[in-house]
Parts: structure tokens; C-alpha cells; sequence
């Protein structure tokens, strides 16, 4: 029969392993190893001491130890960075304190909390206190040791389940958070995980897209390339030990019934039978990548034209002149050839564009700042161009104390050129373009009005990107190739400044630009 402290230590244990099974706080837990190792050790108090993950070392659990002890403990670890001085000294300092303190814990015995198969990875100490009883006997240290294995894999079970946890959220937030749409789906193609970014591209919210079947969420029309999942599945896929993902690009068609341009890539993951345990779908929006087709296909027929004009002009004019049986009279000359020369200037400000787009595209944009008069460079600006139009009136309402800015006068007059040209360009004969300026602490606000048809508000937002042309300029047949405002913007943010436009859509635009003051 066994001695009545053996079955007392097999009680505890038992309840300590039912506690472990049972899930409970691992606080609770080790408050439970504490309590039962000294009452079975006849002690008077316990403490667990643990390895963070930072690297130092905690008090983690007491049983009978003082507040006003443990409060004068725990600044000594705190200062410790070696754990096997940290583990001496709250042994050391423990005994001490608690006679300075008269709680008389003159006895004390720990044992190291080791897990692994040799006990390679230390965790902490546990540390019993006796007041009176004599000292601890070789099987008083036996028995606390079955009490720090069972402590041992608490700790090490509760950090194991915590590095789960925080890699499932982490896994978690990645899926989540994903710039590309993410749905997993069961074998039969029941949702099971919808992210915010497939909620985006189709329209459904995950709550009411979780548990439906994939095909009745996300449709995929007029498909252009690839292989759907249905006609895959139908050949046999997926394949167990595949690693290739199944592609198919096409339009998926949203909830509102417009559509967005995507591609979709699949793959299976089975389980350790083999059996298919779920499908991986991975939605990228394609709807830049077409626009930017778009746009470049745009830009290139534009720029076509516009080289062709005057190409075509200077060509014209040189061939007629050359002739030979003619014999041409002076005004007929310089006319000609002051057609070749403003269509000459015309290509080399093409070119110079082109130039400027590639410059302002690899960030090497060049500026020459200096204190600048912007109400005179209005001014002279409106002057220059007012002979460009006579249908339409151009009016610098520009106060002439205007204060000082710091900027580049080449480029500005780039900018203010570019900007009262397009307002020219897209406002009725007889309508008014008129430029205004007003000063805040930081910056000058200039601003060009026009009195044109005004612009959308799903394009403002893409009017100053590259080979951008708004769909009513292509529909009115309006010559441009898209670079104007994309390198207004860059001239403008290479100055440190902002650049924006205003309209309700249906008359008239109001594009701002500022610029630094003068310190």
C-alpha cells in the first residue's frame, strides 16, 4: 500500500492532468501546481519564474508570497539580462527580503522547468518556501519534480497553442488584407473564407457570400483565355503532387451587373489522405493593366496624328517651294515658310513633351528655382496666348502684390501655359477663361477657370495620369495626346506643390496649382 503523501502526490498530479486536458487558464493552472507542491511538500509558499521571450526573466505565478515582497523581487529580475543570474538571484534575494521583511522563508528549493526529449530547452524555475519543518530532503526534491514536469508542459502547451494563435491571425490578416481577392472554398465549392477585397471587386459582402457556391458569387463572363474551373475539374483536375495553378482570365461580372476585368488563379490542397480538402482562388483585378492598354493605344494614335499634321504640312510647303517651273513671290514665300516654322515649333514641342514624360517618369526632373513675380508671369503668359484665340476672352484677375514664390519660371510658364491652353481648347467660342491668385501663410493658389462642359466626376481622378484622354475629348475628336496635365502634375509636385481640379460634371472646370512663398 502506498505511503499516505505518495497517494496525496498521485491526487494532485491527476487533478493537475485533468486540469491540463481540461483547458483551463494557464494562470489557473499553474496557481494549482503551486498550491498542491507546497502543501504536499508541507511548504508555505511558491513562486514560478519563467523565460520571456524577450529574453528575461518573470515572475509568472506565486502561492503565498506577499505582495510587498513580490513588489521588491521583481525590479531585482528586471535588471538582470543572464537567466542564470536571474535565476540565483530570486532565490538568493527571496530568503533575504522575506527576513528583512520578517516573514522568516528561510528554506527554499527550486527545480528547473525543462522541456524535449533531454531537457535541452529551459523555461523557468519553480521555488518552494518553508518558514519552520526542517530542510528539504532528496525526496522532497523528487516529488517537485513530477510537479515542475507537469508545470513544464502547461507552459510549454500554452505557448505553443499562443504561437498557433498569432500565427492563425497573422494568417488571417494577410488573407484579409490582401491587394488581390482571396476565397476559399470547400471541395464542392462552398465559401468558407471571402476577403475584403473580393467583397470589392464583386459587390457581395463576405457575410453573404460565405457558405454559397462560388459560381453563383463569382461569375466569370465572356472569359478570354485559360480554363474555368468547371472545364478543369471535368479533365480530372486537380491532380495530387500538382503544383501548378489552374489560370483563366476573362470579365467577372459584379453584383450591380457591370463588369471588372480579372484574372483567376486556382489551386487545390488536399489533406494527408489525399482526398481534396479545399480550393484556393486568386482574384487579381486586371482593370489598370486594360486601361493602361487602353491609354497607351490611345496615346500612340494620338501621337500618330499629331506628328503626322505637321510632318505632313512641312512637307507640303518644302515640296511646293522647291519647284522648279514655279516662280514664287515674296509674301508667298514667307507665308510658306512660316507655316514650316510654327510646324516646326509644333514637332519640337512634341518631341520636348515626350522627352519631359519619360523625365518626369524616372523622377530626373530638372529645376532651376527662383524668387519668382507669379502675378507678372500670369500676365505675360495670358498676353503670349491671347493671339491663339479670338473667340474666347482671357482675363488675368491676379492682385499685383501678390507675394513671392520660389519655383522654376520655365516650368510655371509650362504649367500655366499648359492649363489656360486646355481651357481654350475645351470652351465654347465667346466664353471666358479666367486665372485668379490668392495667397495662404505657406503657399500661392493659382487657379485657371473655364466655362467647358466640365468633367466627370469617375475622371477627375485620372485626368493627370499618363496618355489619359477623357472620354469626351476622344468622342469630340479634340487633338491631344494625353501628356498636358500628367506632366502639369509632375512640374507642379517637383516644386513641392499640389494640384487639383473642381467641377460638378456639367459646365465648367477649375484646375488650382500652388506653390511655396518666398521664406
Amino acid at each position: 500500500m502506498l505511503p499516505d503523501y505518495r497517494v496525496r502526490q498521485r491526487d494532485y498530479l491527476l487533478e493537475i492532468i485533468r486540469a491540463l486536458t481540461s483547458r483551463l487558464n494557464l494562470n489557473d493552472v499553474l496557481r494549482m501546481i503551486l498550491q498542491q507542491s507546497t502543501e504536499i511538500l508541507n511548504g508555505h509558499a511558491a513562486l514560478l519564474a519563467l523565460v520571456e521571450p524577450d529574453g528575461g526573466y518573470r515572475i509568472r505565478q506565486s502561492y503565498g508570497i506577499p505582495d510587498p515582497l513580490r513588489a521588491q523581487l521583481e525590479p531585482t529580475l528586471r535588471d538582470i539580462r543572464n537567466v542564470g543570474e536571474a535565476a540565483h538571484a530570486l532565490e538568493d534575494n527571496l530568503v533575504s527580503i522575506a527576513e528583512r521583511l520578517g516573514l522568516g522563508l528561510w528554506q527554499v528549493v527550486s527545480l528547473p522547468l525543462k522541456i524535449g526529449r533531454t531537457g535541452e530547452e529551459f523555461l523557468g524555475n519553480l521555488y518552494v518556501f518553508r518558514i519552520r519543518g526542517g530542510e528539504f530532503s532528496r525526496d522532497d526534491r523528487r516529488v517537485l519534480q513530477s510537479f515542475a514536469e507537469q508545470a513544464a508542459i502547461a507552459v510549454n502547451n500554452a505557448r505553443l497553442y499562443e504561437q498557433l494563435g498569432q500565427e492563425k491571425r497573422r494568417l488571417d490578416a494577410i488573407v484579409e488584407f490582401s491587394a488581390d481577392g482571396v476565397v476559399i472554398m470547400d471541395g464542392a465549392h462552398r465559401i468558407q473564407k471571402f476577403n475584403q477585397t473580393m467583397s470589392n471587386l464583386t459587390g457581395t459582402l463576405a457575410q453573404d457570400a460565405i457558405g454559397q457556391r462560388f459560381e453563383d458569387v463569382v461569375q466569370l463572363v465572356k472569359k478570354r483565355e485559360g480554363t474555368t474551373l468547371e472545364e478543369a475539374e471535368a479533365g480530372g483536375w486537380p491532380l495530387v503532387g500538382t503544383s501548378h495553378p489552374l489560370l483563366v482570365e476573362g470579365e467577372l461580372k459584379r453584383s450591380d451587373g457591370s463588369l471588372v476585368s480579372a484574372e483567376i488563379a486556382y489551386v487545390g490542397l488536399f489533406d494527408r489522405e489525399g482526398h481534396l480538402a479545399n480550393i484556393i482562388a486568386n482574384v487579381h483585378d486586371l482593370t489598370r493593366f486594360r486601361l493602361a492598354d487602353e491609354m497607351k493605344n490611345t496615346f500612340i494614335s494620338a501621337v500618330s496624328h499629331e506628328l503626322k499634321t505637321p510632318v505632313a504640312l512641312i512637307k507640303g510647303y518644302a515640296s511646293t517651294l522647291r519647284r522648279s517651273d514655279a516662280n514664287w513671290d515674296e509674301n508667298v514665300m514667307r507665308d510658306s515658310l512660316m507655316v514650316i516654322e510654327e510646324e516646326s515649333d509644333r514637332l519640337a514641342e512634341l518631341i520636348e513633351n515626350l522627352l519631359d514624360a519619360s523625365r518626369a517618369q524616372a523622377g530626373h526632373f530638372k529645376l532651376t528655382p527662383v524668387e519668382l513675380d507669379i502675378d507678372d508671369l500670369v500676365v505675360r503668359v495670358t498676353r503670349k496666348l491671347a493671339p491663339q484665340t479670338k473667340s474666347h476672352k482671357i482675363i488675368a484677375d491676379v492682385r499685383p502684390d501678390m507675394p513671392l514664390v520660389f519655383a522654376d519660371e520655365a516650368r510655371v510658364t509650362q504649367v500655366l501655359s499648359n492649363l489656360i491652353g486646355n481651357a481654350i481648347k475645351y470652351s465654347p467660342e465667346a466664353s471666358e477663361v479666367r486665372i485668379t491668385a490668392r495667397a495662404t501663410p505657406g503657399e500661392v493658389i493659382v487657379t485657371v477657370a473655364d466655362q467647358g462642359p466640365g468633367i466627370p466626376a469617375k475622371e477627375q481622378a485620372l485626368i493627370f495620369e499618363r496618355f489619359y484622354r477623357s472620354e469626351g475629348a476622344i468622342r469630340r475628336g479634340t487633338p491631344g495626346t494625353g501628356l498636358g496635365l500628367y506632366l502639369t502634375k509632375a512640374i507642379v509636385e517637383s516644386h513641392g506643390g499640389r494640384i487639383w481640379v473642381e467641377s460638378d460634371g456639367k459646365k465648367g472646370s477649375r484646375f488650382s496649382f500652388s506653390l511655396p512663398r518666398v521664406s
